[in-house]
């Protein structure tokens, strides 16, 4: 059973830009996006023209990789990557560095870099969530030393991003109680956690409880939408049980569909299907 641990007083410095940024609607909105990644655009404002044909309100946006110097943090990449919002009025629905799997946000001084600049880039590029990727070598399960250097890094970034109004996202194989132990010793509101369906549920979790436990502490920054060989709602997770799941913690805002794609079949045809799937579990205004 979920122990119903509680964050301190103090991780309120930030409670009005928070209040704004969770306060619900009059009428609730979901958006729907993709990651650049999973549409095949890696770092590609390609990414935009393609989510337009989708379907997508927005893009969840790589700040780059080793290799081209995480590109996004440069202006004139940024200004290509607005012209393309303005274009396709599809939106930048959040950032992530997924290059955290392999150069570990644990043991890599290079990471400390990425994720202090990638709160510059978000305040830059209109959104208010970095997915920080926490998988293969940056993996935390059973790795207490790695999970002390993240919670101590995250606390001298997390003021940073506070100001910002940006929210720090931990996507990782940890539990719900694992990712609570570390926000709370982190003692900050801009560290939340990245939620991913799939990934949840194939390390056994109640992902329906694991919802409704983080999302009513308001812990829970975004959605990934996902599965793994199967199409959205023809896999293994109840995404009806998902929405109700939701609703009980009066979520409203970006889910992003990862993944999704069965084996033979083509991603511009499964990510279609998957859209229109997700619009139905999951409308603009509902």
């Amino acid at each position: 059973m979920l122990s119903q641990s509680v964050v301190g007083a103090s991780v309120f410095s930030s409670a009005s830009f928070f209040h704004k940024l969770f306060a619900e609607p009059q009428s609730r909105r979901f958006k729907i996006g993709a990651c650049d990644w999973s549409i095949g655009k890696l770092a590609d404002v390609g990414a935009f023209e393609l989510g337009k044909q989708i379907g997508l309100d927005g893009i969840q946006v790589s700040l780059g990789t080793e290799k081209d110097g995480m590109k996004l943090r440069r202006p004139e990449v940024q200004q290509i990557y607005r012209q393309a919002v303005k274009k396709t009025g599809v939106e930048v629905s959040a950032l992530a560095i997924g290059e955290l799997n392999s150069i570990p946000y644990k043991s890599d001084v290079r990471a400390i870099e990425w994720v202090s600049d990638s709160i510059d880039v978000c305040q830059t590029m209109g959104c208010k969530v970095v997915l920080l990727a926490f998988f293969s070598k940056g993996d935390l399960k059973g790795d207490k030393k790695g999970t002390d250097e993240v919670v101590r890094r995250l606390k001298e970034v997390a003021p940073k991003a506070e100001k910002a109004g940006v929210i720090l996202g931990i996507e990782s194989w940890l539990s719900a109680e694992e990712h609570m132990d570390i926000i709370e010793r982190v003692g900050s509101r801009a560290v939340q956690v990245y939620y991913d369906v799939a990934n949840s549920n194939k390390m056994g979790y109640d992902i329906y409880e694991e919802i409704r436990w983080l999302g009513k502490q308001k812990q829970i920054c975004e959605f990934h939408m996902k599965e793994n060989g199967f199409l959205l709602g023809q896999g293994k997770v109840d995404f009806q049980k998902v929405r109700a799941a939701i609703d009980d913690i009066d979520y409203s805002g970006w889910m992003q569909i990862e993944s999704a794609i069965p084996r033979g079949q083509a991603m511009l045809e499964s990510y279609r299907a998957n859209e229109k799937y997700l619009r139905s579990v999951f409308p603009r205004e509902a």
